[in-house]
């Protein structure tokens, strides 16, 4: 069975077909332009395929950069919203792809989202029903994982705009168009841009900037812990990957903070010792986001041939 998939980012577009083993056959990125040039080029990718390959795909995922109206119900299902994202807000995402394969059935969450969902089936989150998928890239996200389905409610997890306390002596005003200083706002890969002039892959190990994102995101990455208690938090994205620094050396940074935050009020095993085997990097690394948009595709597939009331119901992966 051929899936499609798109993962919408910041930057990039990442479309393929693949199948639901997670295996992906072919793949393209397509520079996240304007949305008519962007949506048009995904769609092209998929028609050429199919004639290529002269069989026809079941279905496409699409996990896309939010916030995203999730709401069946709503005028504007399939749209992402209020993104910070110049060119992007209140844009038609489902319905161009829609149009384009009206007999396919069409899956739609964020891309985070869509990155929990991979390392849930396929990656560091296959044996868990709970656990939190955070990534740090363009932008900040949570996709979370509760009982084996993703967490939405309202709308969905924006845990990138949480609200964090500034560290004595930063005064750094964020880059958020909506909060300034939000997770997001000081730890993005455009934030540690703006904050440094150097990009986050070139920035050199022994900058204060390193150890700032990493004390950020640990109050961030505990409260989380506090609110939620997932059991295991992957970390991903292009911001932990930490340039110069190194993942491993970043990584151990957020662990160390994430025990200062919590000062020993949550006692069980998992939060003890030096959290390597709590907060840890995602197996299926950059292509999570990739496989998730299979995985959804492959769920509206099988939720067009048996109609449920749940959504994205993957308890049983």
């Amino acid at each position: 069975m051929l899936l499609g998939g798109i993962e919408g980012g910041g930057t990039k577009f990442v479309c393929a077909v693949g199948d639901e083993t997670g295996r992906i056959h072919q793949w393209v990125r397509i520079p996240t332009i304007d949305p008519a040039h962007t949506l048009d080029a995904a769609i092209t990718f998929f028609k050429k395929q199919e004639v290529l390959r002269s069989e026809p795909l079941a279905a496409i995922g699409i996990g896309m950069f939010g916030p995203v109206d999730l709401n069946p119900a709503s005028e504007h299902y399939g749209y992402i919203t209020t993104t910070p994202k110049p060119g992007w807000a209140f844009t038609d995402v489902v319905g161009p792809v829609q149009k384009a394969f009206p007999d396919l059935p069409v899956g739609f969450d964020t891309d985070v989202n869509a990155a929990a969902m991979g390392e849930h089936r396929w990656g560091a989150g296959r044996s868990l029903g709970d656990f939190v998928y955070i990534t740090m890239g363009t932008g900040i996200g949570a996709g979370v994982m509760a009982g084996g389905k993703l967490l939405h409610g309202l709308v969905h997890p924006e845990a990138g705009h949480l609200r964090i306390p500034r560290l004595p002596g930063d005064a750094f005003p964020g880059i958020c168009p909506f909060h300034g200083d939000c997770w997001e706002g000081l730890c993005s890969g455009p934030a540690i841009l703006k904050r440094t002039g150097i990009p986050a892959e070139d920035l050199p190990g022994n900058h204060e900037a390193w150890p700032l994102t990493a004390r950020y995101t640990a109050i961030a990455l505990a409260d989380l812990v506090c609110a939620l208690s997932p059991r295991r938090i992957i970390l991903g994205g292009s911001v932990p990957r930490a340039g110069l620094l190194g993942r491993d050396r970043f990584l151990a940074m957020v662990r160390n903070g994430v025990r200062e935050a919590l000062g020993g009020y949550i006692s069980v095993p998992e939060l003890s010792g030096d959290l390597s085997g709590y907060i840890i990097p995602p197996l299926l690394e950059e292509n999570a986001g990739i496989c998730g948009a299979l995985a959804l595709a492959e769920t509206a597939w099988e939720e067009d041939r048996h109609p449920t009331d749940s959504r994205n119901d993957v308890s049983s992966r």
